[in-house]
C-alpha cells in the first residue's frame, strides 16, 4: 500500500500527539498541593531556564548528613513577573525555601516563596496554578 505524502504528513502528527500531551506535566501529577515544606539550604545552582527552573541546595539533614534537594520554580517568564531575575540567587548563599513537597518523597519540591538568610523575601510568592 502506499501513502501519499499528505497522508503520511497526517499519519506523523497523530504519532506525536502522545508525546506533545506529556510534555507539560501538571502540577498536582508531582506536589502535594496539600502539604507544606521548608527548606533551608546552601544554593549550589540557579537554572533560570525553560520550561521550569531549577534551584539547587546542599541541606544539613537531621542527622548532620548534606542532602541535594531540587527546588522546581515556575518558567523564567512568570518568575521575571514576580520579581526574579538570572541573578537574583548565587551559588554560595544560604536561602529557605518554602513550597510543596513532590509526592514520591524524594528530595524535590515545588517553590512556592524564598527568602534570603536575613530574611529578605526573594520576589514575591508562586501560586499553584502557576
Amino acid at each position: 500500500m502506499r501513502f501519499s505524502l499528505r497522508s503520511k504528513l497526517v499519519l506523523t502528527a497523530l504519532a506525536m500527539l502522545p508525546a506533545a500531551a506529556l510534555a507539560h506535566h501538571s502540577f498536582a501529577v508531582f506536589f502535594d498541593g496539600q502539604k507544606s515544606i521548608s527548606i533551608t539550604g546552601v544554593v549550589t545552582e540557579f537554572k533560570f531556564v525553560n520550561p521550569h527552573g531549577v534551584i539547587v541546595l546542599q541541606v544539613k539533614n537531621k542527622d548532620g548528613a548534606m542532602e541535594e534537594w531540587k527546588v522546581e520554580t515556575n518558567s523564567p517568564s512568570i518568575l521575571r513577573r514576580r520579581g526574579w531575575a538570572p541573578d537574583s540567587l548565587t551559588a554560595g548563599e544560604t536561602i529557605t525555601v518554602d513550597g510543596w513537597p513532590a509526592r514520591n518523597d524524594a528530595h524535590y519540591a515545588r517553590l512556592r516563596s524564598a527568602k534570603r538568610a536575613n530574611g529578605e523575601p526573594i520576589g514575591r510568592p508562586m501560586v499553584q496554578e502557576d
